[in-house]
């Protein structure tokens, strides 16, 4: 079954020209299937069964995987049978034919509270480069909801400071402007003035906004560690990772007034229902306010 994975995830760069970012994610997630059934003993995709799939997605449940996630692992199993089937590479039915989507439970995104954010915003130290350079990082990402990975592509380019925008290019190369606002480009220009000179001599030609020490782009998993380790600092227990300070960024716009379609605009989501889910946010912190404080409730 893995020369067959091979085959799919060919098919999806080169016929389908899906991003190298979903290629990986079909490429990780149906691995982990594959391994699943490798350990049942089944070898062969006619031999894969509507209980396997099931059972596969109830362990990944019981090991902690979040709704949205499991949805996408079924999404991964559902294409690659139905390439195999289209292919003339199924030899028999197609395990996933008649089966739907779970109505999967709604999971509100995890985020940090205002204080929260300001903490760790804080907890880089200004007086060196790397907290010049990694403050410059926090109060972007909050200060915009960029992806991880967009803000790891950021080039100076895409930095207007007296206009006090971002453009960034997102999925599906959709490209976007979003407002910096003050703080988060105090924190860049600091940056860009006070430490990145230092850390591109290695590489002047790079354009990105954040380097490395050997002048290279951040990678995603190396800013998703910086910001684990800042929020360790910050006393925040939670657990932390990049996109949770995208989910702050909606929620407080959100608390504050902001129209659900401009945070879907800022958010660069092709589909307002994908924005929605910030609305039981709201719900849930109306609901606690309205327990406290309601004489009845």
């Amino acid at each position: 079954m893995r020369a067959l994975l091979g085959q799919f995830l060919d098919y999806l760069m080169l016929e389908r020209g899906l991003s190298e970012n979903t290629r990986e994610a079909y490429a990780h997630d149906l691995g982990e299937f594959i391994a699943f059934l490798e350990r049942r003993g089944v070898r062969r995709a006619e031999e894969v069964r509507r209980g396997d799939i099931l059972d596969h997605l109830m362990e990944r449940k019981q090991e902690g995987l979040a709704a949205p996630s499991l949805a996408r692992h079924l999404v991964a199993v559902k294409v690659f049978f139905r390439y195999l089937a289209a292919e003339g590479l199924l030899a028999g039915a197609n395990p996933t034919e008649a089966m739907e989507s779970p109505h999967l439970w709604k999971i509100l995104p995890p985020t940090l509270t205002v204080e929260e954010v300001d903490r760790l915003l804080r907890t880089p130290d200004p007086a060196t480069l790397r907290g010049r350079r990694d403050r410059a990082i926090l109060e972007t990402f909050y200060a915009t909801g960029l992806r991880v990975s967009e803000l790891s592509k950021l080039a100076l380019e895409d930095v207007q400071f007296e206009e006090g925008f971002v453009r960034c290019v997102g999925k599906g190369d959709k490209e976007r402007v979003v407002p910096l606002g003050g703080a988060a480009i105090n924190a860049m220009l600091a940056w860009i003035r006070g430490g990145r000179a230092e850390y591109a001599r290695k590489n002047p030609k790079c354009r990105a906004v954040f380097l490395s020490r050997l002048g290279r782009p951040l990678d995603r998993s190396v800013i998703w560690r910086y910001i684990k380790q800042y929020a360790r600092q910050a006393g925040i227990t939670k657990r932390i990772y990049p996109h949770m300070l995208r989910h702050s960024f909606a929620t407080h716009l959100l608390a504050n007034g902001a129209s659900l379609r401009t945070i879907q605009e800022m958010l660069g989501h092709a589909d307002i229902s994908t924005t929605q889910i910030y609305t039981h946010v709201d719900q849930s912190r109306l609901q606690e306010i309205h327990r406290k404080f309601h004489p009845r409730a």
